[in-house]
């Protein structure tokens, strides 16, 4: 379906969306007092911290700060794009999502694509699953039986292969309608700069389709069967396509336990399927990168805990320092990072064929965790007992720990880095204290403190005069958008020179434009935006004034307001326009007019 979703159309949908019934499908949840809790679904605890509001038809969870509305939810809980967590709430209501532009031949061109894209590589994935039976790739199960590969391990990773020809699966697309421009766009055919000629990418290779975490194939690695290098060979960056974002086997990896809680990476293709021949189906892979925080974070997600596999050679010790530099910010209490090393010249294939599935699952329960790997490898090559290498030493676990993330973990590292020093905790924490960054704005300062208040305000943190009174109108504004009618008809009285006075703006038109009926609706429209985390924030603070106070509260606000620029001099309100003009922020029709006034008043 071709075009944008209509905005009104997203508003009026997350309007009549209950965020209850949604997270609820989901996650069991109880009621507990005005609002309903259960245990987050994106990070492992044993006590719930995770809230949802039905009165602000919001989500948020203490533990990991995981937060926002209903679409929000179902695009990170299901794994879904935007377009399709709207098709998802639509379908829910017997709703037929509109689009934009339908009728244009641009339009519709693209889409036609875009559409040749999503079937070319499921097409081509099949292809490749035909060919596997076929007499000319014997040579290919050959291979694979002697890699110990079931039939039905086959069909779960639906492996495949790629004729050796150069043009097989060309023709065999091209049989069916699909030009060569989506195939080059898709990494399938690669085309010569000198002479626009066109050949398939693999040849003569075990096929192994890689999938994104919906089942969809998305890519292809392929194993050479002769002397040809490189000897895997994986499809180039697509519009659908990122290798630093995709891990091989995670979707299989799901669909044999959707409550994982523990992932092992891997390095390659094969290493996932032997796992998972010997049992162990929860093994992914990297796509020939480093494992990246996107990686992680989209782990992190899934499962409490994450092993890191290396060969145990010098190589494997770089790739896990490198892992460590990527994991430890990551590292939020309830999560943990293991480190797991093999015999030099084994690999996970090689290792489980040859001591066997117990003895594997045995390796990764024994295998070091992530403070024990840092204390070893800052300890190598030191002599501990000279002052030098211990400072050295000492230095290095501290500048590690300085990347976590403030939590137990992190006062235990220090804890321990202590033991192993005889330097006393309180020294570490005031050389921790000393090499942090300049503080922020106040204003960053203030967000930054905001986000850990959610549904409660908790005034006993001190924050409850922190909001600008421009900000103390906005929340008032997404708790109860039916007091914009109270509002003065202009914009004049919002102070522009706020940090939130221009977003106050543009809610208030929003709220006037009548389809803004809640918080979850305003969230919706600002969806991946900096006005949309800032107003994120200003929901999960508690309006503590009393609903029947809220009115006066705001009446008073805007009087403030009033009554200060009657105060400022012509010159001060000239200096602050010229000034945001200055800055690229376009003035209003009325601002401008205002300007020319004052500007023409001052040369009288």
């Amino acid at each position: 379906m071709a075009g944008q979703i209509p905005q009104r159309f997203i508003d009026d949908l997350m309007a009549r969306v209950d965020v209850v019934e949604v997270v609820g499908e989901r996650v069991p949840l109880k009621k507990a007092g005005q609002n309903y809790s259960g245990l987050c679904p994106f990070h492992h605890e044993k006590t719930p911290s995770f809230t949802v509001s039905a009165d602000k038809q919001f989500y948020h969870c203490f533990g990991c700060g995981a937060h926002g509305t209903a679409l929000g939810f179902l695009m990170e809980y299901d794994k879904l794009r935007f377009p399709e967590a709207v098709e998802l709430l639509a379908s829910r209501l017997g709703l037929e999502v509109p689009r934009e532009g339908t009728d244009d031949p641009k339009t519709q061109a693209r889409e036609r694509k875009r559409q040749e894209g999503v079937n070319l590589l499921e097409l081509s994935a099949s292809y490749y699953r035909e060919r596997l039976k076929m007499p000319e790739a014997a040579t290919a199960r050959d291979y694979l039986a002697s890699r110990g590969l079931s039939p039905e391990i086959q069909q779960i990773f639906s492996i495949g292969y790629a004729p050796d020809a150069w043009d097989a699966l060309k023709r065999h697309l091209g049989e069916r309608g699909i030009g060569e421009a989506v195939q080059v766009e898709y990494g399938l055919l690669v085309q010569r700069e000198e002479t626009g000629r066109t050949y398939d990418r693999f040849r003569d290779r075990v096929m192994f389709p890689i999938r994104d975490i919906k089942g969809r194939t998305i890519a292809f690695g392929g194993r050479v069967l002769g002397d040809a290098k490189p000897k895997y060979l994986n499809s180039p960056e697509t519009p659908v396509y990122h290798k630093g974002r995709e891990l091989y086997g995670l979707f299989e990896a799901r669909q044999a336990d959707h409550r994982l809680e523990r992932v092992v990476i891997v390095e390659g293709y094969m290493d996932v399927v032997a796992l998972a021949q010997f049992g162990i189906r929860n093994a992914v892979a990297t796509l020939g990168t480093s494992t990246s925080d996107e990686h992680l974070s989209r782990l992190f997600r899934l499962v409490s805990e994450v092993v890191f596999c290396f060969d145990g050679d010098k190589a494997g010790r770089q790739a896990a320092r490198r892992a460590l530099e990527t994991v430890l910010p990551l590292m939020i209490d309830g999560r943990q990072a293991r480190f797991l090393f093999l015999p030099e010249g084994e690999d996970p294939d090689t290792l489980v064929r040859r001591e066997g599935t117990q003895a594997f699952h045995d390796r990764i329960t024994c295998s070091s965790p992530l403070s024990e790997f840092l204390f070893e490898q800052a300890a190598t090559g030191r002599d501990l007992e000279r002052v030098e290498d211990r400072e050295r030493y000492a230095s290095q676990v501290l500048a590690a720990i300085a990347r976590l993330p403030e939590g137990v973990l992190k006062s235990l590292m220090l804890s321990e880095l202590s033991r192993r020093t005889g330097v006393d905790q309180t020294r570490f924490e005031a050389l921790l204290t000393r090499a942090e960054p300049p503080a922020a704005s106040a204003r960053d300062a203030s967000l930054t403190a905001e986000v850990a208040l959610p549904f409660r305000g908790e005034t006993s943190r001190g924050l409850a005069g922190s909001l600008s009174l421009v900000a103390r109108v906005l929340q008032l504004l997404v708790h109860e958008p039916g007091l914009v009618s109270r509002l003065p008809e202009g914009e004049d009285w919002c102070p522009q020179e706020d940090p939130d006075g221009r977003l106050c703006r543009e809610v208030i038109r929003l709220l006037r434009a009548g389809r803004y009926r809640s918080a979850q609706v305003l969230l919706a429209h600002f969806h991946g935006t900096e006005e949309g985390e800032r107003l994120a924030v200003l929901v999960r603070r508690e309006l503590l004034i009393p609903r029947r106070a809220r009115d006066a509260e705001l009446d008073g606000l805007v009087a403030h307001f009033v009554q200060n620029q009657r105060r400022r001099s012509p010159r001060e309100e000239i200096d602050v326009l010229l000034a945001r003009e200055k800055a690229g922020d376009r003035l209003s029709r009325e601002e401008k007019q205002r300007l020319m006034v004052l500007l023409t008043e001052l040369r009288d």
